[in-house]
């Protein structure tokens, strides 16, 4: 490849920081002194992807082995991919500028249903085959994880491999054996064979998809009796002993989370019964404040971040938090190194610790309420209450903030017109709020943002079973929504109920789906996530000449007994577990915190003694 040409290019783009490199804390290697070439990849652009933990874990952890070199690539800007097909650069990797598929193995992380076409992209334009059946062995291995692999079977003709669970130790056994196969010279199919036999490993050629008449999954089967009939997910279980990077690469360019971000704890014992994390994640791990202190005095050192981020499912919940943020603060505030909290539950949000997190500079404040009224709140095992929520807002008030963000949802199981109206009628409420705890006229407004995303759902959860409202419902409720959020103070933002769609479907889909994907990609889909490139027409037209109903997928209920095209895969949740909490959600009945004491969602977990 012209290096020198990309150059130029890079110069031409609209941001060509985001295909540069050389930042701060780029891993440099010689590539003639390593074995496996690994490319990190993305499926969205660089600033979205630098952003993402997953990626700074995985690529350090990677670089620390002798043998391997991961590179980090990401999917270009329509500008930079025109000039790249006008002059036929190969799609490359950050560190070294070279085309990708001229390396051994490229992981993408799968985050997000509607980056999926990004992938195909991705490929095409790194010169690489879109599926594995048109591969050989002069190809990288393309491999996935993350949250979205959990249901890889849409996905499943263009991937040779893909991790179910946490990576940390599972990618150490896959690289080990890779490094060996490469040695003793094993061909592409059989290196996959060997790897089934590492937990958590799936391999899609090797299982094959029976469908009945109306369409609906009848199994999902090995090919071969050699591989493993249910996959189970891998699981870290000491988060203190498991890797995590004590530097981080710094960009050169605003990204969209630019800070340090420290992982607290992973899982969430509160059993929401819409969140697939809640449940795919279990159990809940804590790191100690002494390594989550230790991990912060080096990050802070080796990358001169002046804001840090305690990330987790819901950090609020974190059993020592008090406690940790009142020793960072000490640590960092002649550094004058901030802290923020996202992902606050109402009912953990403790008043004391605004203050302490205030102490240098504020940051907004971020709660998820998820529906207006109690009785939805008890239909998803909230949790919460309206006195929580008044509660938090009035604490967060009176420590100073002027700016709060609430998340809700619409098409909820079992909602009805006046949980929507409840939205409304809560923003008023702590509007008043505001003006009710301020002790002086004058000084800045408040600044309530509500945003309501369109309830998807998704394998493993409780809700695996409902139909997703349909887009005119999604639709009436938005406009309902716009019409009792006409507050003074208040801002309203929405979704796309096209995308929610497309959401529903590929988070629900069975292989079948792959050729729709396909269809949609060369009809011009890509970053569908974006609402400026969002075809949704096209997709419909993919829809339509492969004969397959997108409703079907997302707008169907199933019913209890219905194989799904994830069955074969094993969460450690049950999916009786799952079943008794929908039908407790039928009945707005709440479930406890299992932390109060165990719900019996996990046998499997407690054999291997992963839970408490």
């Amino acid at each position: 490849m012209d290096k020198q040409l990309l150059d130029r290019l890079m110069g031409q783009a609209e941001k060509p920081v985001r295909y540069m490199g050389n930042e701060l804390n780029m891993v440099i290697k010689n590539i003639d002194s390593v074995d496996i070439r690994f490319a990190f990849a993305f499926p969205d652009i660089y600033e979205i992807g630098m952003s993402h933990l997953g990626m700074k874990i995985m690529y350090h952890l990677i670089n620390e082995r002798e043998d391997s070199y991961c590179e980090r690539v990401f999917a270009p800007w329509t500008d930079m991919e025109e000039l790249m097909r006008q002059y036929d650069i190969p799609l490359f990797a950050l560190e070294t500028k070279d085309p990708i598929k001229d390396f051994d193995i490229i992981g993408f992380t799968l985050q997000y249903e509607m980056s999926y076409t990004n992938i195909l992209n991705m490929l095409d334009l790194g010169q690489i085959p879109l599926t594995w059946a048109q591969r050989n062995e002069d190809h990288p291995l393309i491999i996935g994880g993350g949250p979205c692999a959990y249901n890889i079977e849409p996905m499943a003709d263009f991937f040779d491999l893909v991790v179910m669970g946490e990576g940390e130790e599972v990618i150490h056994e896959l690289l080990d054996l890779y490094s060996e196969g490469k040695k003793q010279g094993l061909k592409r199919t059989e290196f996959l064979y060997k790897a089934t036999d590492i937990k958590g490993i799936y391999v899609p050629r090797f299982y094959e998809a029976r469908y009945a008449d109306d369409g609906r999954v009848l199994e999902v089967l090995p090919v071969d009796k050699g591989v493993p009939p249910v996959i189970s997910k891998r699981v870290v279980k000491n988060l203190d002993k498991v890797f995590y990077p004590e530097t981080m690469i710094v960009p050169y360019m605003d990204i969209v989370h630019d800070r340090i971000m420290l992982e607290i704890f992973r899982g969430c014992t509160k059993g929401c019964r819409f969140c697939q994390a809640g449940m795919i994640y279990r159990p809940v791990r804590e790191k100690s404040p002494q390594r989550l202190l230790e991990l912060a005095e080096k990050l802070v050192e080796n990358t001169g971040y002046e804001e840090i981020s305690l990330s987790s499912l819901s950090t609020g919940d974190y059993s020592q938090l008090e406690e940790l943020v009142k020793e960072l603060m000490i640590r960092f505030k002649e550094k004058r190194v901030a802290l923020s909290l996202p992902s606050l539950r109402l009912d953990s949000f403790v008043k004391d610790l605004t203050h302490e997190v205030q102490g240098v500079r504020k940051t907004g404040l971020t709660f998820a309420p998820e529906a207006g009224s109690q009785r939805l709140r008890d239909v998803i095992n909230k949790g919460i209450t309206e006195g929580d929520l008044i509660r938090s807002a009035e604490d967060a008030f009176k420590s100073g903030w002027t700016r709060l963000k609430f998340y809700f949802m619409i098409g909820l199981p079992e909602e009805r017109e006046e949980d929507l109206k409840e939205i409304g009628t809560l923003a008023r409420k702590i509007k008043d709020c505001y003006f009710d705890t301020r002790k002086t006229k004058g000084g800045p407004m408040p600044r309530i943002s509500i945003s309501t995303s369109s309830f998807v759902p998704k394998p493993f959860t409780p809700f695996q079973w409902v139909a997703q409202s349909s887009m005119e419902e999604l639709a009436d409720k938005q406009k309902l929504l716009q019409d009792v959020l006409r507050i003074r103070h208040v801002t309203y933002t929405w979704n796309d109920p096209g995308a929610s769609l497309l959401e529903a479907v590929f988070a629900r889909g069975d292989r079948r789906l792959g050729k729709v994907l396909i269809r949609a990609w060369q009809s011009g889909c890509i970053f569908d996530g974006w609402a400026e490139h969002f075809k949704f027409d096209a997709w419909m037209a993919a829809f339509e000449k492969e004969g397959l109903d997108p409703h079907f997928y997302a707008n169907r209920v199933r019913d209890k007994d219905e194989i799904f095209p994830w069955d074969h895969i094993d969460v450690k949740v049950t999916k009786k577990y799952l079943w008794a909490e929908y039908q407790k959600a039928v009945r707005a009945e709440l479930t406890q915190d299992c932390r109060l004491g165990c719900t019996g969602c996990s046998p499997g977990l407690l054999g291997e003694g992963l839970c408490p």
